[in-house]
């Protein structure tokens, strides 16, 4: 099976010292392309330098909702200049947090807002943050007429997991999934028409329910993919083979 990863923070510390080992599972397990979006300016150089360093793999710029209280309004001119160099496949990872307190929402949504605008200039697609904001996230998508990308991890209701799809956007399962107690991720994962979902790790975060006390990583896609072929009764190699290929359609990937 050839599977892409598509949301992986590949530059964070937590892969520091094994990082070698981490691609090389991920490749032997099947998975041999990955999308790494920065979260902040600060990564933007090293998640840029690990795609280039990794055949087949590519990556987004993008300020995370959650860390738009550590940058400044001119760190979108920087976000712009980066874009503009032509060689990200989307504007990501970026998006609303309605979970944690903090950053201040209406800070939130003015990066956003600001970032849907580069992502219609630019014509690219954007991987959205969307937790507890789903509805939100839609107006702002709605606004700008934008209609391409993924929405990452996802977690929301069938009737806005149908909005997303209608607006365009793949909808992104992992870990997540793999919990029995899960059961609206997984019975959105076994219902939804499966040519809007794309598989992510997501690492090192939303570790799997077999791995709660190490990194999330790469290879585990490929018990994603699994997972949700018992999840629709169907096999691994036709998830494999949608799942990359609504990937490819979703971020323009060759």
């Amino acid at each position: 099976m050839a599977l892409i990863d598509t949301h992986l923070h590949l530059d964070a510390a937590e892969f520091d010292g094994d990082r070698e080992a981490v691609i090389a599972r991920a490749r032997s397990a099947g998975v041999t392309r990955l999308v790494l979006p920065a979260v902040l300016p600060a990564n933007f150089d090293a998640v840029r330098d690990l795609a280039r360093r990794l055949p087949g793999s590519v990556h987004a710029y993008g300020i995370h909702p959650l860390y738009v209280g550590q940058v400044q309004e001119s760190d979108i001119a920087v976000l712009e200049a980066r874009l503009a160099e032509g060689d990200a496949v989307a504007v990501g990872e970026i998006g609303l947090d309605g979970y944690e307190a903090e950053p201040d929402p209406a800070r939130q949504e003015w990066f956003f807002n600001e970032q849907l605008r580069l992502a219609k200039r630019f014509d690219l697609p954007v991987i959205l943050h969307v937790r507890r904001a789903q509805d939100r996230v839609l107006k702002y998508l709605r606004r700008h007429g934008l209609h391409r990308g993924i929405a990452h991890a996802f977690n929301g209701s069938p009737q806005q997991a149908q909005a997303f799809i209608d607006q365009g956007f793949k909808l992104g399962f992992g870990g997540a999934m793999t919990f029995s107690g899960s059961t609206r991720i997984r019975a959105l994962a076994a219902s939804l028409p499966l040519q809007a979902i794309v598989l992510e790790s997501d690492g090192p975060d939303i570790r799997p329910a077999w791995a709660q006390d190490v990194p999330n990583e790469p290879a585990n896609v490929a018990r994603f993919a699994e997972e949700l072929a018992g999840l629709r009764g169907i096999s691994s190699e036709e998830v494999a083979r949608i799942t990359t290929a609504n990937a490819c359609e979703a971020l323009r990937l060759n």
